[in-house]
């Protein structure tokens, strides 16, 4: 019986092309330029995702009690836009949108741009106003009151809200020579802002979108007899 011999390639096995994971969790701390972060699409989006001095910062995805208040924000907005005579101020409004920083990519909850008269282009044209729902972590807070601060102005925003249902209080900070630099509103006042005539925020309308979304406390066990 005859017995057929195989013969090895002397070729080297080709080499196998690195499989590129998806952004995610596991993507926290990773070094990206700002050109390398608006080129990936591949976001895991049950996170959200920041670039903070050329490190990617992974975050949970906001929660219920921050969407709710941030959804009644935009009708707010909307309906100030389409039915107040200086309502088309308004550009446009979005949610989870980027600002843009020479070094990196902050994510605000809500941006608002005003006095385009176009469709912006982000990335180009800084929005006027972005907003934030602050969190409770002391490390977030940080974040929202001091760096976020300090970076939308010097991007040129030209205010800056930072909503807080745990003090019940939202803090708008301003681009100088505004004055005042800085105002705090406190829940049962409503804010006017310069830049929207007309416009009025009642801060204990967001405060009770958020509020809804409070577990109640359980029940304390009863005493056994």
């Amino acid at each position: 019986m005859s017995t057929a011999r195989t013969r090895r390639s002397s070729q080297p096995p080709a080499p196998r092309r690195p499989s590129r994971r998806p952004i995610g969790r596991h993507s926290n701390g990773m070094l990206m330029t700002p050109e390398e972060f608006d080129r990936r699409s591949d976001f895991d989006d049950r996170y959200r995702y920041e670039l903070i001095h050329g490190v990617l910062v992974v975050s949970p995805a906001p929660g219920i009690s921050e969407r709710d208040p941030n959804g009644e924000l935009e009708y707010l907005l909307r309906n100030y836009k389409w039915n107040h005579p200086s309502g088309t101020l308004i550009d446009k409004t979005v949610s989870e949108e980027y600002i843009y920083l020479p070094d990196g990519r902050r994510r605000a909850d809500r941006v608002v741009w005003i006095g385009l008269g176009r469709i912006p282009e982000p990335g180009k044209d800084v929005p006027a106003i972005a907003i934030e729902i602050v969190s409770n972590r002391q490390r977030d807070r940080v974040r929202d009151y001091e760096e976020k601060r300090r970076e939308y102005l010097a991007a040129g925003v030209q205010e800056y809200w930072g909503i807080d249902r745990f003090r019940r209080t939202m803090t708008v900070y301003r681009k100088e020579p505004a004055e005042p630099a800085e105002v705090v509103v406190k829940e049962g006042e409503v804010y006017a802002t310069p830049l929207l005539p007309g416009f009025e925020l009642p801060l204990a309308r967001l405060l009770q979108a958020a509020d809804d979304w409070k577990r109640p406390a359980a029940p304390a066990p009863a005493d056994p007899k």
